[in-house]
C-alpha cells in the first residue's frame, strides 16, 4: 500500500495455491514485495505454514485436511464432497485477488485442476495466474503449456520448464537435494554404498535386490485363475486357438 497526496494505491491481492516447498517462497516474496498474501491447501500442516509466513490461510474443511497428507509429506486426492467445497472457496477468494500462483502437484498424477474457466472468468480484468504446475496438466483449466495467453481479460502465464529460467539457482538446489540422497547411502569410514534395508528412503526408492523388483509399486500383479480372463472377472467361453 502506498499513501501519497494524491491518494491511497492499495496492495495487491495475491492467492498461492498449494504451500510446498514452490508455494511457501511464492508467499514469501509476495509478502516482501508489499502484496496481501492467501494461500490454499488440502493438508493440514499446511496453514501453520502458510501462517507463520504472514500469510492467511483459506480453509475448506478443517477435519478432512487432517488425513489429507501421504506418510512422505505429499498431498492425496479428496473425495467428490470435498472437491466441490474447495471450488466454491476458491472461486470466492478469486473474485478478489489480483495475482494466483499454482503450484499445487500430486506425485505420479497430472495436476489437480484447481481453477475452472467459469473461475476466470469471473476473476479481475486485468489479473494474472501463474501456473507452475504446467509440466503435469496445469491447476488452471485454460493453462497451455509453454505460452503465455490472455482468457477473459487474465492474463495466464504457463512457460516451459521454469527451473531454466534460474538455471544457476535450480542447479545448486537440485545438486543439494541429490547430495542429501546420497550422502546416507555411502559408508563414511570405507567410503562404498552401503544399502540399509530398514532405512525409509532405501525402502521408498529401492526398486530391485538380487535380481528380483522389490519395490512394492512396480511388483507384477497376480497370475490369473485358470478358465479366466486376466484382466476381468468373467470365465472364458473358449480357448483362443478356437477363435
Amino acid at each position: 500500500m502506498m499513501m501519497t497526496a494524491a491518494g491511497t494505491i492499495p496492495p495487491a491481492r495475491v492467492l498461492v495455491l498449494g504451500a510446498g516447498v514452490a508455494g511457501l517462497q511464492a508467499i514469501a516474496t509476495a509478502r516482501r514485495l508489499g502484496a496481501i498474501v492467501s494461500a490454499f491447501d488440502v493438508r493440514a500442516a499446511a496453514k501453520e505454514q502458510v501462517e507463520s509466513l504472514g500469510a492467511s490461510f483459506v480453509e475448506v474443511d478443517a477435519a478432512a485436511a487432517r488425513t489429507a497428507e501421504t506418510a512422505g509429506g505429499y498431498a492425496r486426492e479428496m473425495d467428490a464432497d470435498y472437491l466441490r467445497r474447495q471450488a466454491e472457496r476458491i472461486h470466492e477468494v478469486l473474485r478478489k485477488i489480483d495475482i494466483a500462483i499454482c503450484t499445487a502437484l500430486i506425485p505420479g498424477r497430472p495436476a489437480p485442476r484447481l481453477i475452472t474457466e467459469a473461475m476466470v472468468r469471473d476473476m479481475k480484468p486485468g489479473s494474472v495466474i501463474v501456473d507452475l504446475a504446467s509440466e503435469q496438466g496445469g491447476n488452471c483449466a485454460l493453462t497451455r503449456h509453454g505460452a503465455v495467453t490472455v482468457a477473459h481479460g487474465v492474463r495466464i502465464v504457463a512457460h516451459a520448464n521454469m527451473p531454466s529460467r534460474v538455471a544457476v539457482d535450480a542447479s545448486l538446489l537440485y545438486a543439494r537435494n541429490l547430495l542429501a540422497f546420497v550422502t546416507p547411502l555411502v559408508d563414511q569410514e570405507t567410503r562404498q554404498v552401503r544399502l540399509d534395508a530398514g532405512d525409509e528412503i532405501v525402502k521408498a526408492t529401492l526398486l530391485t535386490r538380487d535380481g528380483a523388483i522389490v519395490l512394492a509399486a512396480l511388483a507384477a500383479p497376480p497370475p490369473p485363475k485358470p478358465g479366466r480372463c486376466c484382466c476381468c472377472p468373467y470365465p472364458l467361453r473358449r480357448r483362443f486357438s478356437d477363435a
